[in-house]
């Protein structure tokens, strides 16, 4: 951007202002919103800086000056890259856990208690939504250029990468000892948003498992209360399904019910009581059921 804004002869700090501040959104938190999170800004120059912070200063609760535009990128990698590698950890931590017939969660909630050196994370069926999926990865592009591997990064790609085969797998087998075939089976996927009541499917796990379904041969639908339609990107171009209605009718005849996304709304006493087998991935039922299977 800084060689087309100065191709006319303008420059940076004297006749136009250029800073960086990386986004910092948690979609349905509501605790914190972009004006109660702190901003980190780096400017092109000391006076790009003060600029940028004057601005941010009026709307933002607290603004975080840094030394220059590459600081404040990198601030976002890590941010990003923390969440990766620890979700990872727990990924992990829960396929390990569940050959040796440990609950992860009931380990998670033990550990939480302590309270200085630990911070909880939770397993789910893969990483989804804009930033944690993708940008770790901008460094390990950038990286090479160093010539450096980013070990760490690359590692916990995989094991998120891994997550909704995980998931298929778990439910082929739980099909199998019902007796069942994955091929013609009628799969329901419950939620296709990447986190719990929000509309947005972009990188969500759920997408990659519908896809992995319906190449065993599985008839696959879904229902989400916040997404009508989902429509594949780059990764599944011929993707084009619509919610269907959460029926009585429907859950009887599903041979599996995939809890993919934990949404509020969802009555999972009802759906246990109904569908003959449920595969919880959002650790959204709590109890053990007979028909409930974790992955």
């Amino acid at each position: 951007m800084l060689p087309i804004l100065e191709a006319g002869g303008l420059r940076a700090g004297r006749d136009f202002f250029l800073a960086f501040s990386p986004e910092r959104e948690d979609p349905g938190n509501k605790n914190f919103s972009t004006a109660t999170t702190p901003k980190v800004v780096g400017g092109l120059t000391p006076d790009c800086l003060r600029v940028a912070k004057t601005l941010y200063d009026q709307i933002i609760v607290r603004t975080v000056p840094v030394s220059s535009t590459k600081v404040a990128e990198s601030t976002k990698l890590l941010e990003n890259i923390f969440r990766s590698v620890n979700i990872a950890l727990v990924n992990e931590l829960k396929m390990i856990f569940d050959r040796m017939g440990i609950d992860v969660w009931e380990v998670i909630r033990a550990a939480s208690s302590k309270p200085f050196g630990f911070m909880h994370f939770y397993p789910g069926p893969g990483l989804g939504g804009h930033c944690i999926p993708i940008a770790p990865f901008y460094l390990t592009w950038k990286a090479k250029e160093v010539d450096y591997q980013t070990k760490f990064i690359e590692l916990a790609g995989e094991i998120n990468t891994f997550m909704p085969y995980y998931v298929v797998e778990k439910t082929m087998a739980a099909l199998n000892e019902r007796g069942k075939s994955i091929k013609k089976a009628k799969v329901l996927v419950l939620g296709v948003a990447y986190k719990k009541d929000i509309d947005d499917p972009r990188e969500s796990p759920s997408t990659k498992i519908i896809s992995l379904f319906q190449g065993k041969g599985a008839r696959v639908s879904y229902n989400d209360p916040y997404i009508l339609r989902l429509v594949g990107h780059r990764e599944y171009p011929t993707m084009d399904l619509r919610s269907v209605p959460l029926t009585v009718a429907r859950l009887k005849k599903a041979d599996a019910v995939i809890i993919a996304t934990d949404h509020s709304s969802y009555d999972y006493d009802w759906i246990v009581k109904l569908a003959p087998l449920v595969v919880d991935t959002r650790h959204a039922i709590k109890r053990k059921r007979r028909n409930v299977v974790k992955a």
